[in-house]
């Protein structure tokens, strides 16, 4: 249906005047002409037709159900109503030498017959009345069609074919339709080498089988995806004819052809498409070689001077019959074997119809060439050979190279758009397994991580507009494929790094001495005194009288106090069983006995006739090993950085004064401390970035993994980022994101400077913001395409894509994410964030729940020893946007609502690979898995905290036994005292009331027990058993604290352990077995009367639970109980440290549990 805009008058018009000019100059079929009639109908199988192009010329769209009658006076358009308002600025009277235009309006009452009639009238009455041109091949369907037809044969009329004579019409372009024709061509160059070459490159280098038929229904999804198409209205973008895909040895080099279900085969490989914008046709072909022999390439390059010889001959005034024949001239003098193999035709004019076959180049066509024509040149080699091929379907392969080209004013015919078709270009050059090897040895002696994961994927990342392309089935079904190729993928792929490994490099151990012949000699070591020797690292302590050697990086760290009159350094060792930093490698002989720590006291007295104290040996010694801790953890820092480095080629200097250059960058990460600018320069094989102050950094371009062009468009800086295969070293650190830019206008803002909008000042900084924005973008863009050209697209510069954008917090802030072809980056902010999708194997969205406002995004790489990508806080909204772009770069994703502890699945995924993948692999993601993942750690410690032990279970009893050891009298008084404290609460008593009443309670009570009555063999003759065995700990535990405590050390350093410790630990040990007998006694009396006590402890509680005063007085009895249990805390404590006896700790616990029994 046309829009309610209305038909383009002026176009109308310029058109309608050059077909009656054609009409009248009375050439080829036009001199027979009387008049022509034009109907078009309802068809959707018809996609091209004469009647539906030339209305699409004249109108700018398809009217269906509308019959045009032209006559030598009057033009006649009838349709339906609404048709006719849409026509309604073409009707005029006549003038400018063309007939009057005259709009009639469709009757269904009497179907048409009145409107017929004058159409008839109008057809008898112009010229001769005889000869009406109509196009017989469109026969469209349906009731008013049939009429019309039906109306004409009834008259006395001949029809005669008129589709040569409009054709010529169509033929020739105005400067609108060429620059329409200019951006279908380019939709279908951009299909072609943004998808469906990365999409073939992708296959090979996985591997994988894919027919022909699902790959070109790929190429018909991509056409309709704003990723692939880009400067155009997407809507009004289709497909000229389905893609054809073919290979195997089964070609046919027509458009008509129709692409089969066989694999596709890795040689030859013809690929045709054609994109069609608002009606204008365009066309590619391509053949992309597969590790092609020489003859191959020599036969591939003759069809491309094939095509560059009729682009020569296509000149205005050619006859295309000459241009045929002239073309097989040349042929026969390059290649005269293959003239036989040449297609029969070398192509066709192409506009709003995809084949004018009236007017092609061809031997029996003699029309002659004009300026504005486009021609579709394709020439093609079918049936040829393949000696060198080693399976059936590579022996015969074809050739087929084409494009939508435009007949200039003088010169040769040129394509629409310039682009690749050399060997270079469509040549896919696999190396061969030895070469692998070598490349991997030399650029990644860790692995490859290439065997993780799928090939290379360079799909561009984009959201889908359109519903029928977003739909959530359409989405669940990729994914589900996706998944079921997940865990196969992966199997394949540890079964080819299993014998792959790469040994790691073993860190040779550091020893301080070789030989004893090193040992210095020096008058502090025969002293028996602390020596640090700088030259080899050592640091030379006296043990028991000897001196031992040990090297820095067995040391720990060290500690220095003073206390009294006296200084002491500690020295803390390396031993298995400490927590170790990361890189340092395990012990060798971790069964050997290792010394822990060792500390020297010596005196700050000065004894006479000496130059300084002894203490100053110590101070010395803390300070030396400082110093050469501080520089042997530096020299080690900069060894590991520098261990995984890959070296890199020299850089080739270009003495050429015009390389690309972009001068004032700045370089993240900063060379030096403070941020200096400089010059980035393109050379023959890298980029060379040079200070103002001489620094220099080089990037080569075969180290380049990822080159991204940011502009400025709402940025505040533009930048070139480079993301580095292996890194390099500069500013002492390596890096692998290196990233130069520039600042656009003021980053900060004076907000005390008074601004108004209509400021003379603030309109021209403004101005001239945006005069420099433009400035800095177009010398960036240039020095990007001049690199590119330079490199041959060695380097290639991506522009991250905002409409696809989303926010998250790969770190501490929140940023703005961007796809790239190639990858997901936020490079405004530093430290950048790039993740290449080549290596993500998944990606898990955690914490997906309504309720909530953000999720997670976790990336799994295909090198499961890398740990994890995350990006946190993703606005929930954006789920369905992360989603599509996953969905359409063909990664595959899975949901939680848990977040998982992924440092501990990785591990288990690495430590037993194949287990993992024996029982689902990455199954237990999905939604629909009955598998849980490995709980977090944070779970495991929760449970450990919680879990209550077998001795804490027996102290609760014998705490709950210790409470029904009172005597029934007392248990009836405290019966009697809470019921009375429960009715002086309900009366309304404060606490501070209560509390006086709790105390005067506790003096009155009979069994009063304090260390005297203890003494006297009091009340308490049911001290708990655990109690006794807790003092047996406690005095052990006191021995060892105190022998180590204790340990003395001599004036002259002597590290021997003090003699005196051996006393104090037999007096202990005696008390010890005294508390032992008590408990023992404790146990033979406690027994009896535990069982009636605990009964009066229920009945006691039934009673509490009727009155509703007993939650305050258990609050009372719990505050007490925590009260004593702190007391008894407090005394532990101090009898660790050795300042009372454990005897009287036991004694101290004793008179808080008796507390207890008082409060209760």
């Amino acid at each position: 249906m046309a829009p309610a805009t209305g038909v383009d008058k002026d176009q109308f018009t310029k058109r309608l005047s050059r077909l009656y000019a054609a009409w009248k100059d009375g050439k080829g079929e036009w001199v027979k002409l009387d008049g022509f009639a034009v109907a078009v109908g309802v068809d959707e199988e018809t996609i091209y037709s004469k009647s539906t192009a030339i209305q699409t010329w004249l109108f700018g769209y398809e009217l269906p159900d509308t019959v045009m009658v032209f006559t030598e006076s009057v033009i006649l358009l009838l349709s339906s109503k609404k048709k006719i308002d849409f026509l309604k600025p073409a009707e005029c009277k006549e003038e400018n030498g063309l007939p009057s235009v005259k709009l009639l309006i469709r009757d269904k009452a009497d179907k048409d017959r009145a409107n017929f009639e004058k159409l008839i009238t109008a057809l008898k009455g112009s010229k001769n009345g005889k000869k009406i041109g109509v196009f017989p091949k469109d026969k469209f369907p349906g009731e008013f069609m049939e009429s019309w037809r039906s109306t004409l044969k009834k008259e006395s009329l001949e029809m005669v074919d008129m589709s040569p004579a409009v054709a010529l019409v169509l033929a020739v372009k105005e400067e609108s339709e060429i620059g329409i024709m200019k951006k279908a061509f380019q939709v279908s160059l951009d299909i072609f080498t943004k998808y469906l070459k990365d999409q073939v490159m992708d296959i090979v280098d996985g591997d994988r089988k894919i027919r022909h038929q699902k790959l070109a229904e790929g190429v018909e999804t991509a056409i309709s995806e704003k990723k692939y198409v880009t400067g155009v209205d997407p809507s009004q973008v289709d497909m000229c004819y389905p893609p054809i895909i073919q290979s195997g040895g089964k070609y046919s080099l027509k458009f008509s052809a129709a692409t089969d279900k066989n694999v596709l085969h890795f040689g030859a490989i013809v690929c045709c498409l054609g994109a069609r914008y608002k009606s204008y046709c365009s066309n590619v072909v391509r053949t992309l070689l597969i590790n092609p022999s020489d003859k191959i390439q020599e036969n591939y390059n003759f069809v491309c001077l094939v095509e560059e010889e009729i682009l020569k001959l296509l000149v205005p005034g050619a006859k295309l019959s000459d241009v045929y024949e002239k073309v097989i001239e040349f042929a026969k003098k390059e290649k005269p074997d293959l003239v036989e193999n040449l297609t029969k035709t070398f192509g066709f004019v192409v506009g709003i119809e995809f084949r004018e076959g009236s007017v092609g180049i061809g031997p029996k066509c003699y029309v002659i060439v004009e300026k504005g024509m486009t021609f579709n040149v394709n020439v093609g080699l079918s049936d040829l050979k393949n000696d060198s091929a080693t399976d059936e379907a590579g022996k015969i392969y074809a050739l087929f190279l084409g494009d939508t080209v435009i007949v200039g004013e003088e010169g040769p015919a040129t394509p629409l758009i310039q682009s690749k078709k050399k060997i270079k270009s469509v040549g896919i050059f696999l190396k061969d397994e030895s070469d692998e090897e070598e490349d991997e040895k030399e650029n990644d002696p860790e692995g490859n991580p290439e065997y993780f994961g799928r090939g290379k994927r360079n799909a561009v990342l984009e959201s889908k507009l359109r519903q029928e392309h977003t739909s959530e089935e359409k989405r669940k079904e990729q994914q589900k494929a996706l998944a079921g190729q997940l865990n196969d993928a992966a199997k394949r792929r540890l079964a080819l790094m299993k014998d792959g490994k790469s040994i790691g490099k073993v860190r040779k151990a550091n020893v301080a001495y070789k030989n004893p012949n090193q040992i210095p000699k020096e008058k502090e070591i025969e002293q028996l005194k602390i020596f640090v020797d700088l030259k080899y690292e050592t640091v030379i302590l006296p043990i028991f009288g000897t001196p031992v050697p040990f090297h820095i990086s067995c040391i720990k760290n060290i500690s220095q106090s003073i206390e009294g009159g006296y200084t002491y350094l500690r020295v803390n060792f390396f031993h298995p069983g400490a927590t170790i930093t990361k890189g340092d490698s395990s012990f060798q002989n971790p069964e050997a006995t290792f010394v822990k720590e060792i500390t020297y006291r010596s005196s700050n007295t000065k004894e006479p006739g000496e130059f300084s104290a002894p203490s100053s040996n110590l101070n010395n010694a803390f300070r030396l090993i400082k110093e050469v801790q501080k520089v042997f953890k530096t020299r080690e820092a900069e060894e590991r950085e520098k261990e995984d480095l890959v070296k890199q080629d020299s850089l080739v200097l270009s003495v050429n004064k015009g390389n690309p250059k972009l001068k004032d960058l700045y370089i993240r990460p900063n060379i030096v401390q403070k941020r200096i600018s400089g010059v980035l320069e393109a050379h023959t094989n890298g980029f060379r970035y040079t200070s103002i102050r001489g620094d220099k950094v080089d990037i080569l371009y075969n180290n380049i993994r990822h080159a991204i062009f940011q502009p400025c468009d709402g940025e505040m800086i533009i930048l070139l980022h480079f993301h580095l295969k292996n890194a390099i070293m500069f500013g002492k650190k390596k890096h692998v994101d290196v990233q130069f830019y520039t600042e656009v206008g003021e980053i900060t803002t004076d907000l005390g400077k008074h601004q108004h909008m209509h400021d003379r000042d603030d309109l021209a900084a403004e101005q001239a913001e945006r005069e420099l924005r433009h400035k800095l973008t177009t010398a960036f863009k240039s020095f990007c395409e001049k690199v590119e050209l330079m490199t041959k697209n060695d380097v290639e510069f991506d522009t991250p894509f905002k409409d696809l954008g989303f926010p998250g917090a790969p770190y501490r802030s929140t940023v703005q994410l961007q796809p790239t072809s190639g990858c997901l980056v936020n490079l405004t902010e530093w430290p950048p964030f790039v993740v290449s999708l080549e290596d993500v194997e998944l990606v898990h969205f955690e914490r997906v729940q309504f309720q909530l406002k953000n999720f997670d995004m976790v990336f799994i790489f295909k090198n499961y020893s890398r740990k994890v990508a995350m990006i946190n806080a993703i606005p929930m909204q954006m789920l369905d946007h992360v989603k599509n772009w996953l969905n359409s770069c063909q990664i595959h994703y899975t949901e939680g609502i848990q977040s998982l502890n992924w440092a501990k699945i990785m591990k288990t995924i690495v430590d037993d690979a194949d287990g993992f993948f024996d029982t689902g692999g990455w199954c237990f993601l999905e939604p629909d898995s009955d598998d849980e993942a490995p709980p977090d750690d944070d779970e495991d410690e929760e449970d450990e905290t919680f879990a209550v032990s077998e001795d804490e279970v027996s102290e609760e009893d014998s705490d709950d036994s210790e409470y029904s050891e009172v005597d029934e009298d007392e248990t009836d008084d405290d019966d009697d005292e809470e019921d009375e404290i429960g009715s002086s609460e309900e009366s309304g008593k404060d606490w501070s009331d209560l509390e006086a009443e709790a105390a005067e309670a506790d003096r009155n009570l009979n069994h009063f027990e304090d260390e005297y009555t203890r003494k006297k063999g009091g009340p308490s003759k049911s001290r708990r058993p655990s109690d006794s065995y807790r003092d047996k700990d406690r005095v052990s535990s006191s021995n060892k604290k105190g022998s180590s405590s204790s340990s003395s050390h001599r004036d002259k350093y002597s590290a021997s352990p003090s003699k005196k410790s051996g006393g104090s630990s037999s007096k202990r040990s005696s008390e010890s077995q005294r508390d032992r007998d008590r408990g023992s006694s404790s146990r033979k009396s406690g027994g009896s009367g535990s069982k009636s006590d605990s009964h009066r402890e229920r009945e006691r509680g039934r009673d509490k639970s009727k009155n509703s005063s007993s939650k305050n007085s258990s609050s009372r009895n719990s505050s007490s109980r925590n009260s004593s249990n702190k007391n008894s805390s407090n005394k532990k404590s101090s009898s660790s440290s050795g300042t009372k006896r454990p005897s009287e700790s036991s004694r101290d616990k004793d008179k808080g549990s008796s507390s207890k029994r008082r409060r209760v």
